[in-house]
């Protein structure tokens, strides 16, 4: 607890902080948040409305369910 920061929050018990992006600001919607850990050029910057991942790119459901393993396993409990 309070040791972890950047797309997985603060994780210290105030939700208000959760979406502190790298420069230290708290945005207040999920895409701006998102938009701020992006790598310039790597991908196109998130919208207002968040797309449906899985419909859109081929593999993805595959690749999300393995990294949501990871994160709902031991290492984060």
């Amino acid at each position: 607890s309070g040791q972890v920061r950047g797309l997985c929050g603060t994780f210290n018990g105030d939700q208000r902080d959760e979406f502190t992006t790298p420069e230290g600001d708290v945005e207040p919607g999920v895409a701006a948040f998102a938009n701020a850990f992006r790598a310039a050029g790597a991908c196109p910057a998130l919208g207002p409305g968040i797309p449906a991942p899985c419909d859109s790119f081929p593999g993805s459901r595959e690749r999300a369910e393995a990294a949501c393993a990871v994160l709902m396993g031991p290492a984060f409990q």
